[in-house]
């Protein structure tokens, strides 16, 4: 088995889909819309198979910080050296940077960011 995707609610659908294209090359399938309900949605692939839907609808609740349910996406870049690089492109964009780059009591490289709604987003080593 494996997890096939995971979904995250928008506000701005066209705005996250073009961050998760420019940052992290993920390609995206074309808008899905349900006329009867007003769901919108995108599928975005990355090169290792993973998918990220990102959806909308009107009248979504604020999130609510450090509640049960999602946490955070780690998204794999390749080396110390990757992350480093990487982290270094999202802060000259203007993107904030919580915490690291440094490696984890177990052994992760890593360095955590948000996405343009505030999503935490995990940068590692494969």
């Amino acid at each position: 088995m494996k997890i096939e995707h995971i979904a995250l609610w928008t506000k701005d659908l066209e705005q996250m889909k073009a961050f998760y294209e420019k940052y992290f090359a993920a390609e995206s399938s074309a808008l899905y819309v349900n006329e009867k309900t007003g769901f919108r949605s995108y599928f975005l692939s990355f090169a290792s198979g993973s998918r990220l839907e990102l959806t909308n609808k009107k009248f979504l609740l604020e999130r609510a910080v450090d509640a049960v349910g999602y946490s955070h996406l780690a998204i794999s870049v390749g080396t110390k050296e990757d992350v480093d690089s990487f982290v270094a492109k999202v802060l000259a964009d203007g993107f904030p940077l919580l915490n690291g780059p440094r490696t984890t009591g177990d052994g992760y490289y890593e360095a955590v960011i948000q996405d343009p709604e505030g999503n935490l987003l995990e940068i590692t080593t494969d």
